[in-house]
């Protein structure tokens, strides 16, 4: 079977070589052959934590083996953990690893199926019943195994408001009678998912087959890891839609193409089940900050807390701010912390974490060294995030980015969309007043 394509291949004594990027990574052996395929939040961190003293413990002895036999390490990246996870199931099926969990006879594990239809599914089968024959609609495409069963759901969700399918709902159509022409078609009410924007109406009749066929279409591609294709099909249907003076489908498609490159997979970090990075941080408490504003307008800012790996939406805060900081976040970041510290009341933190580099994170040292005794010993990081607003790298304790760089992610990411829905609301309020 053909090797796959590596973005980079090195020693397992160089694993600073590797990118701290989601992807998927390769364990080769002596020959060269792929012994195991994983994915990973950050490439780098995920294949040192292999080198750990207590992998016996958290891997297991068939994983200790492969590391006796592992040689070098490849890797390719990805531009989201939703892509590595797709990515990680497509290689793992094609080359079947010796030393992954996919056990060739192991039905338990669900798939992603596009059903044969006029208009088609997209629904989550379990392999047993796709084998023994439970699952009797006409399928036309197939996608798996993913062992991972609360991810997979999770990327649904993604993929789903990227490209809104039918999973469950009754195609209408029209007559010129005004009747229906089968039974099983539907009355025209918009399902649930409609009503929030997750069906594009396919029980409505406000979907052509023609035009929900390309949206299958792109859910295909996006399985196959085509997005590159996509995004080319995309652009020529919003330029067409501009020639054709359609100026709001066109700016509905040039927001699907803006998502694709901006993909939001929280809900992958939050769901790591042992196959992310670092720690399991039980008994941590990290907080993040972060602010919202527009042109200095509206301005807002919301801590958000990750405990035990998960968000603990409850000890969430915002904050509205009361100072006149005309767009200066540093000013903005400093009330808000000045203002967290006063709560002897909520419990302290392990961790805080900052949206930038040195100049925010210089502002939270500043500000918790002059809170005495209550703050000591707390660890400063920041996200320094690329032009696209994306994580590049995590800057400060360097203990803590190694143990919880996925928490100290979520807990980030949390940050920046739990301050946009807060500065939004305030903003829609402004506008009423």
């Amino acid at each position: 079977m053909k090797q796959p394509t590596f973005d980079g291949k090195a020693g397992l004594e160089e694993l600073k070589t590797l990118p701290e990027t989601p992807g998927v990574y390769f364990f080769l052996g002596g020959d060269g052959g792929i012994l195991y395929i994983g994915k990973a939040t950050s490439l780098r961190d995920r294949v040192r934590s292999y080198f750990a003293s207590d992998l016996m413990d958290t891997r297991g002895p068939k994983l200790v083996r492969m590391m006796g036999l592992a040689r070098n390490v490849a890797w390719k990246k990805s531009d989201s953990v939703l892509e590595a996870l797709i990515l990680e199931s497509r290689l793992i099926k094609d080359h079947q690893p010796p030393y992954n969990t996919f056990e060739k006879d192991d039905k338990s594990y669900n798939h992603v199926v596009v059903t044969d239809e006029e208009f088609p599914r997209i629904l989550l089968v379990r392999g047993r019943d796709l084998a023994e024959g439970k699952f009797t609609a006409p399928i036309r495409s197939l996608f798996g195994p993913f062992p991972h069963g609360g991810q997979l759901k999770e990327a649904m969700k993604i993929v789903r408001r990227l490209f809104p399918y039918r999973d469950t709902c009754a195609p209408f159509r029209n007559t010129e009678s005004g009747r229906r022409n089968h039974a099983e078609e539907g009355s025209g009410k918009p399902c649930f998912n409609r009503q929030i924007g997750l069906c594009p109406g396919v029980c409505t009749g406000e979907v052509t087959a023609k035009e929900y066929g390309k949206t299958v279409r792109n859910i295909e591609r996006f399985f196959r890891g085509e997005k590159k294709d996509i995004v080319r099909s995309l652009t020529r249907d919003m330029k067409a839609a501009a020639d054709k003076l359609e100026f709001e489908r066109a700016d509905e498609v040039k927001r699907t193409i803006f998502a694709l490159g901006h993909i939001h997979d929280v809900s992958l970090l939050a769901s790591g089940n042992g196959e992310e990075d670092g720690g399991a941080g039980n008994g941590i408490r990290i907080e993040a900050f972060d602010v919202a504003h527009l042109g200095g307008e509206s301005s807002v800012g919301v801590m958000t807390v990750v405990s035990e790996s998960a968000p603990d939406k409850d000890s969430y805060r915002k904050f509205l701010l009361r100072g006149k900081h005309a767009g200066n976040d540093l000013a903005a970041l400093e009330e808000i912390l000045r203002r967290r510290v006063k709560h002897a009341d909520w419990p302290a933190p392990d961790i805080v974490v900052v949206d930038g580099s040195l100049l925010q994170k210089g502002v939270a040292e500043r500000v918790l060294a002059e809170t005495g005794d209550a703050f000591t010993g707390v660890r400063i990081v920041g996200v320094v995030k690329n032009a696209r607003h994306q994580p590049e790298r995590i800057i400060g304790d360097r203990t803590a980015v190694s143990e919880y760089r996925r928490q100290i992610l979520l807990a980030n990411a949390e940050a920046h969309r739990f301050a946009i829905t807060y500065h939004r609301k305030r903003r829609g309020k402004a506008f009423l007043r």
